[in-house]
């Protein structure tokens, strides 16, 4: 069964918005989105997702434009679980699953909705290609997520926590400190 969302966030630490056009099909997702936002500097970004089943990442291109110029990233993630990005081998990424776009919601979604944690109790460790903002430079960066009750998730990663509130569908509503769906 196909489902299609377009939301909306405020983004209080970008002290900008997120507009997503997501497409959750199976067990997979497809979005595309525009992000704005003026901390640390202005900033516009525009990305394409896109996953194999289990909501695996399978590429993420986003354009950035600040008042520097545009800088482009295109993500991949082979079957084989090795990532490219920019066309380059990127070896520190090997094994991550997803791909965590910096100041997005949207993209907690993806390893939420492969462990069903939103619904069932239980606690999982990801390394995740996670896109720093607005430069689009890519690293590896530990994460947990642990269910917390229906619809909510605690998302950590060092010593940063936040407790999350999902829809029945596995998408943000509110990331306190981050964001809050409009």
């Amino acid at each position: 069964m196909t489902t299609s969302h377009v939301l909306t966030w405020t983004i209080s630490e970008s002290d900008g918005y997120e507009t997503a056009w997501i497409e959750l099909d199976g067990s997979t997702l497809r979005a595309h989105g525009r992000v704005v936002g003026t901390v640390p500097e202005p900033y516009w970004i525009t990305y394409e997702l896109d996953t194999t089943e289990d909501f695996v990442t399978r590429r993420l291109r986003a354009t950035s434009e600040t008042a520097g110029g545009t800088t482009e990233l295109d993500l991949r993630r082979a079957q084989d679980g090795r990532w490219t990005v920019n066309g380059r081998p990127a070896p520190g990424l090997d094994g991550a699953l997803d791909c965590d776009l910096g100041l997005s919601p949207l993209t907690n979604t993806m390893p939420v909705l492969r462990h069903a944690l939103h619904r069932l109790p239980g606690e999982q460790d990801f390394l995740m290609a996670w896109i720093h903002v607005p430069d689009l430079a890519v690293q590896p960066n530990r994460q947990t997520y642990t269910h917390l009750g229906t619809n909510r998730v605690r998302y950590a990663s060092g010593t940063y926590r936040a407790d999350l509130t999902l829809d029945a569908d596995g998408l943000v509503v509110t990331y306190p400190g981050l964001a809050q769906r409009r």
